[in-house]
């Protein structure tokens, strides 16, 4: 069975295409695809017929091997303060930029916000509207609540313009999602290792499937407002890998989905990609141990 190493799927909300990207090795190889799938969760969710069996060995190696190599950068002795790695200190890009800002921050949430409406079947009519509701119900009031609130009425329009693009893209791309796929979103993990010297967080837009087949099931998604580059690839290879030491159970695929550009990268889970994924993880904790 050929394994498909990654694939990177434009979503074109004018004539849907797929680009579609497959491979034995490190390099990817290309095809324009004009037949289904044509949806984000077509890519993600595949035919049963063509999954792996579920693997429920890996995670145990891979958990020794991260402790032992932890002990060799940080030694024996507990920290007074851990190092906690989260998926964005995966994306070490030297340039800060435009969309770190407050307004694309509050962009990024909202658009979370509209994910969980849509996966709950919510009807949304105002999404800029609904979505600060929704956030401010969740998380109260923040500094970037205040910030929204002292928008004058051109940043606000702007914001509000900016988000309803962004939806649309989503909307259009996303496709149905069924109840029957178990859908969570923000869905929260938190791994201690080393004793409690590295906290390892994250949190998955979106995850639909089941740890408890016969087969593999579980996918995951990140939607992001930004353009998706280099470090979208060690985030989605973060998400498998805490995903898989927090269920003992490695998924199907891990999945990112740009708002700003309608492209997709979905990559097939393997232990390759979880060993790469650890040496990411290291770098990261040796960089911020140091």
């Amino acid at each position: 069975m050929a394994t498909m190493k990654m694939e990177k799927t434009a979503m074109n909300t004018s004539s849907r295409y797929s680009l579609v990207t497959w491979g034995g090795d490190n390099r990817y190889m290309t095809s324009v695809l004009d037949a289904p799938p044509t949806s984000v969760m077509d890519v993600l969710r595949g035919e049963r017929a063509t999954r792996p069996s579920a693997n429920n060995t890996a995670a145990a190696g891979l958990r020794a091997m991260l402790e032992d190599a932890i002990y060799e950068l940080l030694g024996p002795e507990l920290r007074d303060t851990a190092v906690t790695v989260r998926a964005s200190s995966l994306r070490r890009s030297p340039v800060v930029s435009i969309n770190s800002a407050p307004l694309a921050q509050v962009r990024g949430i909202l658009m979370n916000q509209a994910l969980r409406l849509l996966c709950a079947g919510v009807t949304v009519e105002d999404v800029c509207r609904e979505s600060l509701l929704a956030w401010r119900s969740e998380a109260g009031e923040s500094d970037l609540t205040l910030y929204v609130d002292q928008l004058d009425d051109d940043d606000s329009a702007r914001l509000a313009a900016d988000v309803d693009a962004h939806w649309v893209t989503l909307k259009r791309s996303l496709g149905p999602v069924s109840n029957r796929w178990l859908p969570r979103t923000s869905l929260r993990a938190y791994q201690r290792l080393a004793g409690g010297n590295v906290i390892l967080r994250d949190v998955i837009d979106l995850m639909v499937g089941t740890t408890s087949s016969d087969v593999a099931s579980v996918v995951l998604l990140d939607v992001t407002t930004s353009p998706l580059d280099e470090g979208a690839e060690r985030v989605m290879r973060y998400h498998a890998l805490v995903q898989t030491l927090r269920t003992s159970i490695v998924p199907l695929r891990t999945s990112m989905f740009s708002t700003a550009t309608g492209e997709l990268w979905s990559s097939d889970v393997n232990e390759e990609m979880l060993t790469r994924s650890l040496g990411d993880v290291l770098d990261v904790i040796g960089g911020l141990a140091a």
